[in-house]
């Protein structure tokens, strides 16, 4: 097996090791959220985002292993450079939202409206940051089936998520008034 691709499937599990790390940091704010009462909110659309999640991962190692995608340093370099900035701002997202960030929707505007750091921009910075992320990762190798195949579920999994997730944010007050003339995702767009 070519370095390349021995390169790029360690990456894959280090991203696959970050989720479930993240994981543990997501279940550790809902509980303290839901201490403070936060509720969580029925998202029957989570499992979808977790299996996509499981299928970018496994798509580009299958896509890479079997398919032979050639490593093109003229492509994966930009790539390499999209998907860590995609995690600059996914950790961004984090370490602004504290307590908040969650993968789960979680009613928790009570405690709170976070309106600094990305927010300051827009309403769903993760949410951008992931897809770019997604698409990135796959072409660090080629993987362009399941860059293709991953964005248009993307665009259909999140177009599921944000209709529960705006419904209950956009329901309270505070953020509504904050957050509401924001667009979702990119300063100008959407």
């Amino acid at each position: 097996m070519e370095l390349s691709v021995i390169l790029f499937l360690a990456l894959l599990l280090a991203v696959a090791a970050m989720r479930l790390f993240e994981l543990r940091i997501s279940k550790r704010h809902q509980q303290e959220m839901t201490a403070r009462g936060a509720a969580k909110v029925n998202d029957p659309n989570f499992r979808w985002m977790a299996l996509f999640h499981t299928f970018v991962l496994i798509g580009a190692a299958v896509e890479v292993v079997f398919l032979r995608r050639p490593f093109l340093p003229g492509l994966a370099i930009p790539m390499l450079a999209l998907f860590i900035t995609a995690n600059l701002v996914r950790w961004w997202v984090i370490r602004t939202l504290g307590e908040h960030w969650n993968v789960q929707v979680m009613d928790s505007t009570r405690l709170g409206v976070i309106t600094s750091g990305p927010f300051r921009y827009v309403r769903h910075p993760n949410y951008a940051a992931v897809f770019v992320e997604m698409i990135a990762l796959p072409l660090i190798h080629t993987a362009w089936i399941t860059a293709l195949a991953g964005a248009i579920a993307h665009v259909i999994i999140l177009a599921l998520r944000l209709s529960t997730e705006e419904r209950v944010l956009l329901a309270n007050p505070d953020y509504a008034a904050a957050m509401g003339s924001k667009p979702r995702f990119l300063p100008g767009l959407f």
